[in-house]
């Protein structure tokens, strides 16, 4: 398993491409304080850091050095029940993750699925209920986003 998450890890070191539904922000930022920014701007943002993983945390425990990489699973539970009245099927994609990862050059990258491009093959079961949650989430996600990698 360790093999394997070395493996992704060499092959995809270096900034995010961006892709269409993602948001993909290039930052100046160590990896650990775009780290520490985030978990700040998501409580501050009143959603909540619902899991987390980082194969780099796992390699370094292994005594392997990959690059910095960290996954959050964001949500909170009113639109919980909201994205579920509307669709169970939708609730595999919660929380919606945002990725940080560490650059060659020493500085990270933030990324994400846009929640409205995570909750689009539902919307026909979930509508403009589920649509609703997407966008709102979508807004909260780009605030995130906007104050975690702001130079401020």
């Amino acid at each position: 398993m360790a093999a394997v998450f070395i493996g992704l890890s060499a092959a995809s070191a270096g900034t995010v491409k961006t892709r269409a539904g993602w948001a993909v922000i290039d930052t100046r930022q160590s990896f650990q304080a775009l780290v520490e920014r985030l978990e700040a701007t998501v409580k501050s943002e009143k959603m909540g850091i619902v899991t987390s993983a980082s194969a780099s945390e796992g390699a370094k425990a292994a005594g392997v050095a990959i690059p910095g990489n960290k996954v959050f699973g964001v949500f909170r539970n009113d639109f919980a029940r909201r994205m579920l009245g509307s669709s169970v099927a939708a609730g595999i994609e919660a929380p919606i993750r945002m990725y940080v990862t560490e650059n060659q050059d020493g500085t990270a990258t933030l990324s994400y699925k846009k929640p409205s491009t995570v909750f689009a093959p539902y919307a026909d079961e979930g509508g403009d209920a589920l649509k609703s949650v997407g966008a709102e989430l979508d807004a909260i996600f780009a605030r995130i986003a906007e104050r975690t990698t702001s130079d401020k």
